[in-house]
């Protein structure tokens, strides 16, 4: 019932959540699944009346750091550890001996976020609404709402109605992510001392965390949609360059996010035509090309033969994390 609304669903949002869950599903990316939709037969009043429908969603549970908040405003303590220490038997079984056990679900759940939010990014996928009952405790997409995927890559596209301000553009979703955790944070601190000091200092210690392991799953992605087969940690910061650079030309050049990284694959084929075609200025990619060339065949070390072998091997395995199809 938030903004007001009636808290009913119509047939075709729920129809997008099954192709959208099902993408989800086939890229790897945890999330839960659709199970069933169901007309309802009442009308449903948005801007126009529209038919009703039920969807029946399957997850690995439905615990949301929303359902946190729901004990911890109404200062129900002893169902929000009952809730805490349910939470870790189903997702964290082996955090039930743990020193601090739910100072170790705030670090597994912040975990999680960091691992799915990347994937998100790296795919193109904007969640829509990403408030608080919205986000997973296991980790998994759910309440898929108004999603999307990206198409000309701007980080700051916006495709829920009522997003106005664009709190949940597509390049906000890291920090919203982190902003949840805060939330859900604040929730456990009685749970992690009983001096709210040292509670602060804990989670806080956790949240700070979380932006380096987002950057560290998403440059991890980041590889693979390149095409390097390996990093070190030397390496990083010039690879996060690297892809930085490819993103922030995308968007210069108002590219298809999907397309570009595709086409970047017929590229370590020996086929950059694609990918020149999707430019304004067929020219604006080389100079960033021969960079990236130059970071593949650090890795080679072959001879001229050996290397177009190895560029459609590269290419293949590109293929297999950039998709050529969203919904």
């Amino acid at each position: 019932f938030s903004r007001g609304g009636d808290g009913k669903a119509a047939v075709g949002p729920m129809l997008r959540e099954v192709l959208l869950g099902e993408a989800m599903h086939a890229r790897g990316i945890p999330t839960t699944r659709a199970l069933a939709v169901v007309a309802t037969g009442e009308p449903v009043y948005r801007e126009l009346p529209l038919p009703g429908a039920v969807l029946t969603r399957v997850a690995a549970s439905h615990i949301r750091v929303g359902t946190f908040e729901f004990f911890a405003s109404r200062g129900d303590l002893e169902r929000l550890r009952k809730l805490a220490e349910y939470t870790i038997a189903r997702h964290d079984r082996e955090l039930v001996t743990a020193p601090q056990p739910f100072l170790a679900l705030l670090q597994a759940v912040a975990e999680r976020q960091a691992a799915l939010i990347a994937q998100w990014m790296n795919v193109g996928f904007i969640h829509g609404v990403m408030n608080t009952d919205n986000m997973a405790i296991s980790g998994e997409t759910i309440d898929f709402g108004p999603c999307a995927f990206v198409e000309a890559y701007d980080p700051d596209t916006v495709f829920s109605s009522i997003d106005h301000r664009g709190r949940y553009a597509f390049g906000n979703q890291p920090d919203i992510a982190l902003w949840n955790l805060a939330r859900l944070a604040e929730t456990l601190l009685p749970l992690l001392a009983d001096d709210p000091e040292k509670a602060v200092a804990m989670a806080t210690e956790v949240l700070a965390a979380f932006p380096a392991q987002y950057r560290g799953h998403l440059l991890r992605g980041q590889r693979a949609k390149l095409g390097l087969r390996r990093g070190e940690p030397d390496d990083d910061g010039a690879d996060a360059t690297l892809a930085g650079d490819w993103l922030n030309l995308l968007h210069a050049e108002r590219v298809d996010f999907t397309l570009g990284w595709r086409r970047l694959a017929d590229a370590a084929a020996g086929d950059e035509a694609p990918l020149s075609a999707l430019f304004a200025d067929a020219r604006a990619p080389e100079t960033w090309l021969a960079r990236w060339r130059a970071r593949c065949a650090s890795e080679d070390g072959s001879t001229e033969h050996g290397s177009a072998i190895i560029g459609i091997e590269r290419a293949m395995a590109m293929r297999r994390v950039n998709p050529a199809v969203i919904p």
